[in-house]
């Protein structure tokens, strides 16, 4: 049964029958929902503080589908339940998913998309016990959570599991520019990362038999070809937005944590000040952000253009641009600093 004093989910995904992707496509298409172009979907619609996906990938004759956003419960309760579902779901998620709290593992990573800082990789453990307390906590997909709750969150989570319960894979800048130059490619950097967590993880929880990870790579055997041992006899199932799988979602927090921790070391010891009185120095996330390139452009007046070796992902167009304003280029950086990313070099090539 639910529970009233219970915070509301955020998150929930459904596996449909094709009689239910049908009354499921009726609603997204004749109700008063805006259309979102979602990759892998067959439709998606954002309504009011929510959004729902059904994705085109079939497995079993199921789709997979997910609901996200503030309001995503109300849409289960009062759309999705009585017109698609059939039946009351909400509260009974260990009868009707018992695969969601049984004994498994989840993967994902952070950083990826950030022009500063490091890769992190994250593969957490978890059972029944562990599934009901980390719901507690609040553990969620990361996006959905503020910088402050995933540095709150992922301290408690990491103290719940303990060193047995999760590992983590962790490439700093330099180590990432060398292993990018090296590899040149970020899916299979990205697969090498998630191999390596995941079996240090199943090291550790050697009676552990699935891993759910959130695909990243257009297809699945991007990751597979890197899985070692204990991977590759493990049941790993792929999926986009897994993150409403609670191993994911604990997986995301950590990944996450870490990476504003080290965010933050960072910009302390380049002496780059806070944004606001009273919080921490960091760096600014993402690589479009304006604030990005002029850090990044006052750090290289300031320092040379090789500590962006140190402090970014190289490849990244953004070091064009701020070499260029800086009066410098590749030529500037050592030889893995001259390793440009895969959109770059095509662009390059139809020039």
């Amino acid at each position: 049964m639910m529970d009233d004093a219970a915070p509301k989910k955020t998150s929930f995904t459904y596996e449909l029958t094709n009689d239910q992707q049908e009354l499921m496509l009726g609603i997204m298409v004749n109700g008063n929902y805006r259309k979102r172009e979602v990759p892998y979907s067959l439709w998606s619609i954002e309504g009011d503080h929510f959004n729902a996906t059904l994705y085109s990938k079939e497995k079993h004759g199921r789709r997979k589908l997910c609901v996200q956003g503030s309001k995503a419960e109300d849409f289960v309760l009062f759309v999705l339940e009585p017109n698609v579902l059939g039946a009351a779901s909400l509260g009974y998620e260990k009868e009707l998913s018992p695969e969601l709290f049984s004994a498994h593992a989840g993967s994902d990573e952070s950083g990826k998309g950030d022009f500063f800082g490091p890769l992190v990789v994250c593969c957490a453990y978890t059972d029944e016990r562990l599934s009901d307390e980390m719901m507690k906590m609040g553990a969620k997909d990361c996006k959905q959570m503020s910088d402050k709750s995933v540095l709150a969150v992922g301290a408690k989570l990491r103290a719940l599991l303990g060193p047995s319960g999760y590992s983590v894979v962790k490439l700093g800048p330099a180590a990432y520019n060398r292993l990018y130059a090296k590899i040149r490619n970020i899916n299979r950097l990205l697969a090498w990362a998630h191999g390596t967590a995941i079996e240090e993880l199943l090291e550790k929880q050697p009676a552990c038999r699935r891993v759910v990870v959130d695909q990243f790579a257009p297809t699945e055997a991007t990751i597979k070809r890197a899985l070692k041992t204990r991977g590759k006899a493990a049941e790993v199932d792929q999926h986009h937005k897994a993150e409403s799988d609670i191993a994911v979602a604990a997986a995301s927090v950590i990944a996450r944590e870490i990476f504003l921790r080290d965010m933050m070391k960072m910009a302390a010891e380049s002496g780059v000040p806070p944004s606001k009185e009273g919080e921490a120095p960091t760096f600014p996330l993402g690589s479009s952000d304006p604030r990005v390139r002029a850090t990044a452009e006052e750090m290289v007046r300031k320092n040379g253009p090789v500590w962006l070796m140190n402090h970014a992902k190289a490849h990244f167009q953004t070091t064009d641009k701020v070499l260029a304003a800086c009066g410098k280029s590749r030529s500037d950086l050592p030889a893995e600093g001259q390793v440009v990313s895969a959109m770059a070099r095509k662009e390059n090539e139809n020039k």
